[in-house]
């Protein structure tokens, strides 16, 4: 009888202690699993180990909650605080009593200590309170029960804010640090914008000054051969002023006869030669177009420009037509009897430029004027050209299509980027190294869409003009 009463007893005891604390339970609460521990030790066990971001789990059988969540166990509570006497129940650690709440003040009406708390009205009352009609059916509860409630509360409120405030320093420092590389990218691409477009500007002002020095020699050279001619003709006028003046004077009544004939005798000759200047400046070198001749030159010193294309006939479909010097693809009529190539697309009507590419930039314009369907892009050198292509960034196509609008192929779907497409040119261009293929309404040259890739073999251009739309072509376009 003995062994059995002392077996039960410690089952009992096993029952009451917290699985975590290993001692008899204080102030216990239960998970929504079952569990239960005390209320202290559950809070800093999923402080040390839980989080938002993964959860908070229970320590017995590994349930994972979304948040702290548990409920005070009233019975569990009473049933120690009912044993607590016996020998049995004594706890590892003796629990610390809590000191008895002290309320500045009474009751305003009864004058008597306010040992309780209306939940109800949220405010302290007296044993008096209580038992009035004002009261009498509302929650009420030991004043010193709602107060160790209420620091029970500020401490799990404690633990929250103490593993808040470590997080917003990591969001800080991670804000700080985004901040900081916004301000150097900035800089960055500032200095690369002042570097490029100062490039252009210096090599329009060079050109246009040296236009002015070329214009200015044209004039001043003109000029000298009329100064010249002036000069010339203005010596000859005063002679023939003298000689007029001279022959005026002898006519007169009282010239004398030895004056009359030496003048008479003196030789007499006139110029036939005075004539105005003929040389007249060459301004043809200076009335052409100015922006076309300055937009050919300023190619040459272009870091990207518009790349003269061709098309592959060896990965084009066979009913593909490639004609205007390879530059211009369109759905044939008849099927070519090509051999078929490892290259070569069997099933997407599709086609290669003879342009390979594995480092760099590149800019190539295609003429899409009237076409209602087709398909641009880029595609490694080993994409799969056989049967059913898939025109997406792990198949190692980067491309935008027109069909009822303007799509993006994206990873396994079609992004819409526009309802409407009416430019007559598209762009395409390729940051091999930052792993960047952009498109461009090539009118405006404002981008539609931008793929970001990371690129381990060479591409090549791909252009499609669609299937079963016969008559209308794409064609690549050519600028020097």
């Amino acid at each position: 009888m003995a062994a059995a009463a002392e077996k039960s007893r410690g089952e009992l005891q096993k029952e009451l202690l917290c699985a975590i604390c290993l001692d008899y339970f204080d102030d216990p609460v239960i998970l929504k699993c079952g569990h239960n521990f005390c209320r202290v030790c559950i809070l800093m066990h999923w402080e040390e180990n839980g989080g938002d971001d993964v959860g908070y789990q229970c320590p017995e059988c590994r349930m994972v909650f979304s948040k702290m969540s548990f409920t005070k166990n009233y019975l569990v509570k009473n049933l120690v605080d009912k044993l607590s006497d016996f020998d049995c129940l004594k706890t590892c650690k003796p629990p610390v009593q809590p000191k008895a709440a002290k309320m500045e003040g009474r009751c305003e009406r009864h004058h008597e200590e306010l040992k309780l708390y209306c939940h109800t009205d949220n405010k302290p009352i007296c044993v008096v309170c209580r038992e009035s009609r004002t009261h009498r059916h509302h929650d009420v509860a030991p004043l010193p029960e709602v107060i160790e409630d209420m620091k029970s509360e500020l401490r799990m409120r404690l633990i929250k804010l103490n593993w808040q405030k470590p997080m917003c320093s990591r969001v800080k420092a991670m804000d700080e640090q985004a901040k900081s590389d916004a301000k150097l990218k900035k800089q960055a691409l500032k200095e690369k914008i002042e570097e490029d477009v100062g490039a252009l500007v210096q090599f329009l002002l060079d050109e246009k000054d040296a236009l002015l020095e070329s214009l200015e020699a044209e004039e001043v050279a003109t000029v000298t051969v009329i100064d010249e001619n002036l000069k010339w003709v203005a010596s000859e006028e005063a002679a023939v002023d003298k000689a007029i003046a001279e022959i005026q004077t002898q006519l007169s009544d009282s010239a004398r006869f030895e004056s009359i004939s030496k003048i008479y005798a003196s030789p007499f000759q006139m110029s036939s030669s005075i004539q105005a200047t003929s040389c007249t400046p060459d301004w043809s070198e200076f009335t052409g177009p100015f922006q076309l001749i300055m937009w050919k030159k300023m190619m040459h010193v272009l870091h990207t420009m518009p790349q003269n294309l061709t098309l592959d006939l060896d990965t084009a479909h066979p009913s593909l037509a490639i004609s205007d010097f390879d530059t211009k693809v369109e759905e044939g009529r008849t099927r070519s009897q090509e051999p078929d190539m490892p290259q070569r697309f069997t099933r997407f009507f599709g086609v290669l430029a003879t342009a390979q590419y594995s480092s760099g930039q590149h800019y190539w314009e295609v003429d899409v004027r009237d076409k209602g369907v087709w398909y641009l892009g880029v595609t490694t050198e080993y994409s799969n050209r056989k049967g059913f292509v898939n025109l997406s960034p792990s198949a190692g196509y980067w491309s935008l299509c027109l069909q009822d609008r303007l799509y993006a192929n994206e990873e396994d779907a079609r992004i819409p980027v526009a309802d409407y497409w009416n430019s007559p040119r598209v762009g395409v261009f390729l940051d091999y190294g930052r792993g960047r293929v952009s498109f461009y309404d090539a009118v405006t040259m404002k981008r539609v869409y931008t793929f970001t890739a990371y690129f381990d073999e060479p591409v090549s251009p791909f252009f499609s003009p669609g299937k079963n739309d016969p008559g209308s072509r794409l064609q690549i376009c050519h600028y020097y």
